[in-house]
């Protein structure tokens, strides 16, 4: 069928014999896909959700009732004490800038115990040259960070430096950004947490959960997290919701994560929903499948790029902790060409050539591929990466795995001709 659609028999025959080796592991993805479908579904009726909770309200929004029942709904589905799910709130960065900035103060100290946090994270703590004059640093809040290991915590060098009482905030990056180390699984994440509590009781855990979410069958705040942030321009919003970010955890942090977004002494009162209800809880519902797919997306990927004898990661077979799939292809061009050939398997814009280009927050010039129907949305299939050494296509999303499969075919194409 695929080749009266473009693509070549012989590629159409590898992808067949791929599929067949993956159908187990599909069945583990379905399963997961179930227990949190089950989930969403249960916290939506617990939280009574209506029809008139689908309403927005207009002006300040005061005391909105959807926009409450849906944070209320975000709590439960994360095991949360509350949640901040706001239109307001425009891309995971600028969730997790309000949520340092609301919980850390002048001489406070923030660890990453993940090494460098992603590129735009980075510009908002102020590392690097010629750092913001709003960065974290400029306000006079201190940073370390704690490599990794070979994709492992440093439990000894975390224990030691959390003993001392003197930090604020623990930052985890769940996912692994533009480095080239593995994912973080919930169940390392637990492992970790429960080392820092042996010696540390009050230090704040914060996971950085974008392109994680329902991935597994548990979330960061289940395994002892305080915070978690994410974006609804990912997994959540499922290719649905067309802007928002969420931060869940602890009432008293998210509090203050409110009133550094709207104002002190106002907090979570006020902020209109902007008509955005309707796509944020149809987003959550579908979430839990859409991820799936995209899951599958990634690991048929992973296999055929194998099969073909590039190096990826992780491999197809691995147990997934995010939806990002990386393939090292080597050279600029082959970078660049895999990007487009994503563009060519897209619904918009597949006419369209992306080219390398700078990009606010980022070091290197970054090529970006996504013929989505939300700007910048990474949930639905897209690809990207630093125009820099080993030259690493990272690709997330696909909102049906049909869809996914057939830009992955185009893709190859593109680096094989």
């Amino acid at each position: 069928m695929l080749e009266k659609y473009g693509i070549d028999t012989e590629l159409v025959n590898l992808a067949k014999n791929v599929e067949e080796k993956l159908q187990e592991k599909f069945k583990e993805i379905d399963e997961i896909c179930a227990t949190n479908s089950y989930k969403v579904i249960s916290a939506f009726q617990e939280c009574n959700l209506s029809e008139p909770h689908l309403n927005s309200a207009t002006g300040y929004g005061i005391d909105e009732p959807g926009r409450n029942k849906i944070e209320e709904i975000y709590a439960k589905v994360f095991k949360a004490e509350d949640a901040l799910v706001r239109a307001q709130l425009i891309s995971g960065t600028h969730a997790l800038a309000i949520t340092l900035s609301g919980l850390l103060r002048p001489n406070d100290t923030m660890i990453s115990i993940t090494g460098a946090p992603y590129d735009t994270l980075q510009t908002v703590i102020g590392l690097g040259e010629n750092p913001s004059k709003s960065s974290l640093k400029a306000f006079g809040i201190k940073y370390e960070e704690i490599d990794l290991i070979n994709s492992e915590f440093d439990t000894q060098k975390i224990v030691e430096r959390l003993s001392t009482n003197d930090v604020k905030l623990v930052e985890i990056q769940r996912s692994r950004g533009y480095s080239t180390r593995k994912s973080l699984t919930i169940e390392k994440i637990e492992d970790i947490i429960k080392e820092i509590r042996k010696v540390n009781k009050d230090v704040i855990i914060m996971v950085d959960n974008c392109y994680g979410e329902f991935v597994q069958d548990r979330e960061p705040i289940e395994v002892g997290a305080d915070i978690a942030v994410g974006s609804l321009m990912k997994n959540l919003g499922a290719g649905i919701a067309t802007s928002g970010a969420y931060i869940v955890g602890r009432e008293d942090l998210i509090e203050l994560c409110a009133e550094r977004l709207t104002s002190p002494g106002i907090g979570k009162e006020i902020g209109p929903s902007l008509n955005q209800n309707p796509q944020f809880l149809k987003g959550l519902f579908f979430a839990p499948s859409v991820v799936a797919s995209s899951v599958k997306t990634a690991v048929f990927a992973s296999s055929i790029l194998e099969e073909l004898g590039y190096n990826v990661e992780p491999k197809w077979n691995e147990k997934r902790a995010d939806i990002v799939q990386t393939i090292a292809l080597g050279s600029e061009e082959k970078l660049i060409k895999f990007c487009q050939g994503i563009q060519k398997g897209s619904p918009i814009d597949a006419n369209v050539l992306p080219e390398p280009g700078d990009m606010g927050g980022y070091e290197d010039k970054v090529i970006m591929a996504a013929g989505t129907f939300t700007q910048g949305s990474t949930i639905e299939l897209s690809c990207d990466g630093p125009i820099r050494e080993p030259f690493i296509a990272y690709m997330q999303g696909g909102l049906t795995y049909e869809y996914g499969k057939f830009g992955i075919l185009k893709a190859i194409q593109e680096i094989r001709k």
